[in-house]
């Protein structure tokens, strides 16, 4: 039955936080307002746990296990070009991926788990700061999320522009995939670009280097195996009639398991390096670990889909959806505790809302799947930890 009270009051927390955005590791207002609805709603609040982030717990019964439910709260920066009533009022900042309505949804669970006191156990809402750049969970997890705050296991949720509203979709193992990114710097020798022999033009290295790496996921990986490697910049030292001494390339790869990863990093650098060394040019080569990839525990995603199937309905629910080369900072908690993060359906074509996609100026997330995210993350703590 359909409680347009409840509706309305999640709708009004969510474009309050949609008006007042904050990124990452800046979610001071955004945590003061999460802390005292929580407050509100009859919760201890644990503040200032990886930075502005939030923990609350609550109990009943005398159940054994504890379950986590995860909201990420930053805003990113970006101008926002959508007009609403509550439209952005911080200039270069807006909730373009939906971390609002995340917010909002967590926080209408728990309003819904402390009024039933349906279940045998303890449940922590959990908000983390800075998503967006992969720094926030394990800001939390270094301040000690986990020994302060023990939990079994995690869940997660996240919209999803493109796919029907209010549907729910999930899969066992790799859901989404680490993000890695590399600086490739190359140093030639620069020289005019009338007498190209007298230079060791670092152009035509990079270049192949640019080449070659795209033949590690043809030849080096199985093909059944997912990855990526994406080039995003070039950029020298040159002019027009210059050849130049120095080329950085910069980019990013995707995949779902740390042998990949490894298996990439070590092939990128050994091409970049060998070619270099051909060539009798210089190459330093630099590979960080951004985003930890999400993989789905099989026993977690039982659940997970039981809940959803009770929510929406069996034909709302895909429990074994396509992977998604996207990175999200939850995968650094799955790396530490079982967990399972799903999709809940922003909005199609077919509804005209809720299907311009995330990161766009002009993104807005649907508050009409606020009420079915609460509802599906209150009917998953009543389903893993029953009465």
């Amino acid at each position: 039955m359909k409680n347009e009270k409840f509706e309305k009051q999640l709708t009004e927390w969510r474009q309050y936080l949609h008006m007042h955005p904050e990124s990452a590791f800046e979610e001071r207002n955004t945590s003061e307002f999460v802390a005292k609805i929580l407050t509100e709603i009859g919760l201890e609040v644990h503040r200032n746990i990886g930075g502005p982030g939030i923990v609350a717990s609550f109990k009943v019964g005398d159940g054994p296990d504890i379950i986590g439910l995860r909201a990420d709260m930053d805003a990113i920066n970006l101008t926002e070009e959508g007009i609403h009533p509550y439209t952005s009022k911080n200039p270069g900042k807006m909730h373009a991926c939906g971390h609002d309505g995340h917010t909002a949804t967590l926080l209408g669970a728990a309003k819904l788990l402390m009024e039933r006191k349906n279940f045998n156990g303890t449940v922590r809402f959990i908000f983390q700061p800075a998503e967006e750049t992969g720094k926030g969970a394990i800001a939390m997890i270094k301040d000690g999320l986990f020994e302060r705050f023990p939990v079994d296991e995690i869940y997660g949720i996240h919209n999803m522009p493109g796919k029907p509203a209010g549907s729910i979709s999930t899969r066992v193992g790799g859901f989404m995939a680490s993000e890695d990114n590399f600086v490739i710097r190359i140093k030639g020798q620069g020289g005019h670009a009338s007498m190209p022999h007298m230079s060791k033009d670092p152009i035509v290295i990079a270049s192949e280097i640019v080449l070659a790496l795209q033949t590690i996921i043809s030849r080096n990986m199985d093909p059944v195996v997912p990855a990526v490697i994406s080039i995003t910049e070039f950029i020298t030292d040159g002019i027009r009639n210059a050849i130049p001494s120095n080329v950085v390339i910069k980019g990013d790869t995707r995949s779902y398991n740390s042998e990949v990863q490894r298996l990439l990093e070590d092939r990128m650098r050994t091409v970049s390096e060998g070619l270099c060394k051909i060539n009798g040019a210089e190459c330093h080569f630099e590979y960080t670990h951004e985003f930890a990839p999400t993989v789905n525990s099989a026993n977690c995603v039982d659940i997970a889909v039981k809940a959803a199937r009770n929510v929406v309905g069996e034909n709302n629910v895909d429990a074994n959806a396509p992977q998604l080369m996207g990175s999200e900072d939850f995968g650094v908690f799955s790396q530490k505790i079982p967990g399972c993060f799903v999709f809940i359906g922003n909005g199609d074509d077919s509804e005209g809302v809720g299907n311009v996609p995330l990161h766009n100026s002009f993104y807005d997330f649907n508050d009409k799947i606020l009420t079915i995210g609460a509802e599906y993350l209150a009917e998953l703590i009543k389903v893993r930890m029953p009465k």
